[in-house]
């Protein structure tokens, strides 16, 4: 099968669709088929031996290291010479739009992948009057596509709410011997928390739609420690509402397995996951999960079993399900027992089987 891969991010951008994107040619490769990445923006033009298209892109204002596709003619006629079985769109917004067109003319199927809650941020930011936009938008865009995988049951319900036609679950993968609690680090934990109180943690993308100041009464619990690993746009400003955590900057690899399996707790406070990455891989690294009962989060935090689940939006709500945590140890050891279970079935090579049979259903149709 030749499948070629259209992403809004790629290297040396690292973020939950460029990790997505990774994997999906890692299984593609390891399972003997033909891909070709086509992606905004400089960068690597191979990876893994796939080789790597690079489209002209433009930085975000006040995001510069985010790039966003412009219009490039050459699409087409590179999706003609590479001959794609399948059009696999990665989040398509730009460059995803573009491909799903071309691909129609073409004649190739198309997969679109949905994992980021577009609608959801312009009301974080206050644009709530571009919601509609957004979603005529990318109704225009998963039209185009044979199949839409989303990554949790609420984003299938959201899609679904807004018109968008044909869609199926995909889940995501967790790396299953990198985030494991043998990494856990006790060295490490002390240096997060000389004096030995119990360490809470976040690790992801700095930014606003994270909803990370609702972590600001976590910091003065009594007997935790506050750590964040992970960079972003909003890094300087939550660094002067957050004084008394911890910030680690950004980690991958092996330091940031250490990371997660060195922490007590992990917390995700944003309400507009699709999915949530980060959580999934702190439950493979033994780690119970405090999260919102919104999003993809809840397909995730199973309540009393591998974390604690709290109202969206709710600073007190969340510090309460934290500070449960910090004070009962015996009930801490319980989910962590449980977390790693919670996931065990969740390998990216069943996740990698689960999406070459979509593939393979849209062809066959």
């Amino acid at each position: 099968m030749r499948v070629a891969v259209i992403t809004e991010s790629f290297l040396p951008q690292v973020n939950g669709v460029t990790n997505s994107v990774l994997r999906v040619c890692e299984q593609l490769t390891q399972r003997g088929h033909d891909a070709l990445v086509i992606a905004p923006g400089p960068g690597p033009v191979e990876y893994l031996g796939v080789p790597v298209v690079r489209t002209p892109a433009f930085g975000l204002p006040g995001y510069r290291d985010f790039r966003v596709a412009r219009p490039w003619r050459p699409l087409a006629e590179t999706l003609r010479a590479f001959e794609p079985d399948v059009v696999h769109l990665a989040s398509p917004v730009s460059l995803g739009a573009q491909g799903a067109f071309a691909a129609r003319r073409l004649g190739i199927p198309v997969v679109a992948v949905y994992q980021t809650d577009l609608a959801g941020f312009a009301s974080r930011y206050h644009l709530s009057s571009s919601q509609k936009t957004v979603w005529r938008w990318l109704r225009m865009i998963h039209d185009e596509a044979a199949r839409t995988l989303a990554p949790s049951r609420a984003a299938v319900q959201q899609l679904q709410d807004n018109g968008i036609p044909r869609v199926s679950r995909w889940a995501r993968g967790v790396d299953l011997r990198r985030f494991h609690p043998g990494r856990r680090d006790h060295l490490v934990r002390r240096g997060f928390s000389p004096s030995g109180e119990v360490v809470v943690g976040y690790v992801g993308r700095l930014a606003h739609e994270k909803e990370l100041a609702l972590l600001a009464p976590v910091q003065h619990l009594p007997g935790a420690r506050l750590v964040i690993a992970g960079d972003g746009p909003a890094r300087k400003q939550l660094e002067r509402q957050l004084p008394h955590a911890e910030f680690l900057g950004f980690q991958s690899g092996t330091e940031l397995a250490t990371t997660f399996a060195s922490l007590d707790v992990f917390v995700h406070p944003g309400s507009h996951e699709t999915f949530c990455q980060a959580a999934q891989e702190a439950l493979a690294s033994g780690v119970p999960l405090v999260g919102p009962r919104a999003g993809g989060l809840q397909d995730l935090v199973i309540d009393g079993r591998n974390g604690l689940s709290f109202e969206p939006g709710s600073a007190d709500d969340l510090t309460l399900q934290v500070a449960r945590l910090v004070r009962d140890a015996p009930l801490r050891r319980q989910l962590r027992g449980q977390a790693r279970l919670t996931v065990q079935n969740r390998s990216w090579d069943v996740i990698g089987s689960e999406l070459v049979g979509h593939y393979g259903e849209v062809l066959a149709a």
